[in-house]
């Protein structure tokens, strides 16, 4: 059994822990406003969760999602993550942000800056391309027909590999956009952002093949 830690609870952190524990994974839930907060969210995930602070949920995981603005990523103590898998669901938005001339230039990726403040984590960025209604409604087991597909990107291969096994227990396939500067692919604002799994009016979306997500990949342009 997989201890998935959470740095951050919202939408899309609640989606996965929902996820992590119908696969039978225990979840350890944090956020910026303290345990006691989550008490209604632990009710409904039932006893495979609990909450916790943030240096907890990073110490129990395994696995440690980090599914918070990105302007806060580096308030997130690092030494508490080394040697862990860090999977990225931050997106940039200046507006909420503020600007970053390293990205609003090109010159570096949201995750790799993720990945200079985690530097003895390995970094995964997953999770960030999806509307998190469609992230709870699309999930189907291995084998399904109509299986969805989600990019992934890493600088280390065997990150990658425990990602794509992870996903694939709470119901998606894997793509490799390759490493983590070529992230930009699955950006907000690119072919594979949002679109091919539905309208945001739709809440159940509609499932993303793998064929469909690596078009969507490749039609990206900066």
């Amino acid at each position: 059994m997989t201890t998935v830690g959470f740095i951050g609870s919202g939408n899309i952190g609640s989606t996965v822990a929902r996820l992590s524990v119908a696969a039978g994974h225990q979840v350890v839930l944090s956020n910026s406003r303290g345990p006691e907060t989550l008490a209604g969210l632990v009710a409904e995930l039932g006893p495979l969760a609990r909450a916790a602070t943030g240096a907890e949920a990073a110490a129990a995981g395994d696995i440690v999602v980090v599914t918070i603005p990105l302007k806060a990523y580096d308030s997130v103590p690092a030494e508490p993550l080394a040697g862990k898998l860090v999977l990225d669901t931050c997106n940039y938005y200046p507006e909420r942000d503020g600007h970053v001339a390293a990205l609003d230039d090109g010159l570096e990726t949201s995750s790799e800056l993720v990945q200079h403040h985690f530097a003895q984590s390995a970094v995964v960025k997953v999770f960030n391309n999806i509307f998190f209604k469609h992230l709870e409604s699309l999930a189907r087991p291995a084998g399904s027909a109509d299986r969805t597909f989600l990019p992934i990107a890493g600088d280390d291969d065997s990150a990658k590999a425990a990602t794509a096994r992870y996903l694939d227990e709470i119901g998606y396939g894997a793509v490799d956009v390759g490493n983590l500067a070529d992230s930009w692919r699955q950006q907000p604002g690119t072919p594979v952002y949002g679109a091919p799994y539905g309208s945001f009016s739709d809440p159940a979306g509609h499932p993303a093949p793998e064929a469909t997500i690596r078009e969507a990949l490749e039609q990206a342009s900066r």
